[in-house]
């Protein structure tokens, strides 16, 4: 398991398949802050919720200079029929293999009624313009996470 990021660190490198199957890259946000979020599977209520509050604050994030990126270990097929179920318009990335998770600190042992597994933490990484992290965000709620988010970027 990595350790969890801090402000200052690098943010890790990443390039993975979205829902149509494209690569896409963090390098490709250079000079564009970026919001990367870590969420555990698509087509689940409390990340269908969160996607869509990340969908319906998009234009506000935009306009602040903010590119909005959701990860999960899900497929980009499964992603795909997500976007379209749900109408989103944040880029979802697929990372099944769990890498970039892992990398970001996202992935982890997790308390869920009493039992205790390994799974993806619902985790916010706010990545500046120039690769580094300036926010960090770990075991956060899917209902209003985003509009903490804007709070703390002063939005």
């Amino acid at each position: 398991m990595s350790e969890r990021l801090q402000p200052g660190d690098v943010a890790p490198a990443f390039t993975l398949p979205d829902a149509d199957g494209h690569e896409v890259s963090l390098a490709d946000h250079k000079g564009r802050k970026v919001i990367v979020y870590f969420y555990p599977a698509a087509l689940t209520p409390g990340c269908t919720k969160q996607a869509c509050d990340f969908t319906d604050n998009l234009d506000l994030l935009a306009d602040a200079g903010y590119d909005v990126i959701g990860i999960s270990p899900d497929t980009p097929e499964k992603l795909s029929r997500f976007r379209e179920k749900e109408s989103l318009k944040v880029t979802l990335l697929a990372d099944p293999d769990k890498k970039v998770t892992e990398a970001y600190a996202a992935y982890g042992e997790k308390k869920n009624y009493g039992k205790t597994y390994m799974g993806v933490i619902r985790s916010t990484i706010v990545v500046d313009e120039a690769g580094k992290v300036s926010h960090a965000f770990y075991n956060v709620r899917a209902t209003g996470h985003v509009a903490k988010i804007i709070k703390d970027l002063g939005i």
